[in-house]
């Protein structure tokens, strides 16, 4: 078995109890990472994916051994399709009146278009947060336009685990798990091809995403100064490659400060309108 059919048959455990539950695909440019975070004998499911999605998902949850009646929420981090659209699958096959979904208010009022069955939860109405039965705590911060109004961020304190919705993802045609910077990426600009390697900068496809998804600039920065309030240790987006230390972080914040414009700013700039 390859490197690729690795990822693509089995769970890939990023950090204790947390599994990445996506799969290759090199023909759509946008990587869309599920994942599942399991203690004791429950489990929340993260962005669980469209619904092509789903048979590759659910095999990967399998293959943890849980059984799926043991997810008892399911969080999405906004309404799209390319997180919500195995909902209906997902509850079928969960099949328990326990499970809840876990969102913000102006998400589930378009989520509710996918299903009607499964109870829905604003996640500032149980305190923000969520504790398993052993303690582990998942803890919900809000970026609002980033970049839906009801756009939010789940951490994991168990494992200092950001799972950062759209923030930090990533265009990508050629995709790895993890991003992978070198030493000259902190105090340089992104630009397609890296003058040091001569390969793709892995900052170009971030800066490209976060340009074009974003709303604005004000948006953006309220959202990083959320995270650096945070002690991270490593950052799981919903799209692009994992981002494995806070110095990689860092690095990639700093970047993202540093873009004069973002969201409709990018689009009058570049008059792409």
């Amino acid at each position: 078995m390859d490197a690729t059919e690795n990822l693509d048959l089995n769970p890939i455990e990023i950090a204790e109890g947390i599994d990445w539950l996506g799969y290759t695909n090199n023909n759509v440019g946008l990587h869309c990472n599920p994942y599942l975070i399991h203690e004791g004998d429950e489990a929340v499911l993260i962005d669980g994916g469209s619904r092509d999605d789903f048979s590759y998902v659910m095999l990967k949850i399998l293959r943890t051994g849980l059984k799926p009646a043991q997810i008892k929420r399911l969080i999405y981090h906004h309404y799209d399709p390319d997180l919500c659209g195995s909902l209906p699958q997902l509850e079928s096959i969960i099949n328990t009146e326990e499970l809840r979904i876990i969102s913000h208010m102006e998400n589930n009022v378009f989520i509710h278009y996918y299903s009607k069955k499964t109870p829905k939860v604003d996640y500032r109405v149980i305190g923000s947060e969520y504790v398993f039965p052993s303690g582990r705590k998942l803890r919900f911060y809000g970026t609002p336009f980033c970049h839906s109004p009801g756009s939010f961020m789940t951490y994991d304190t168990k494992t200092k685990t950001l799972f950062s919705s759209d923030l930090f993802g990533s265009y990508d045609a050629n995709w790895q798990l993890y991003l992978e910077l070198i030493k000259g990426c902190e105090g340089c600009h992104s630009q397609r091809i890296c003058p040091q390697t001569g390969k793709k900068c892995p900052l170009y496809g971030i800066d490209q995403f976060h340009k074009r998804i974003m709303t604005s600039k004000t948006a953006l920065s309220h959202a990083l100064d959320v995270i650096e309030s945070l002690d991270i240790e490593r950052i799981a987006p919903q799209h692009g490659s994992i981002i494995k230390s806070n110095v990689d972080a860092q690095i990639v914040i700093r970047h993202l400060r540093s873009m004069e414009h973002v969201g409709i700013d990018y689009l009058i700039a570049e008059n792409k309108l």
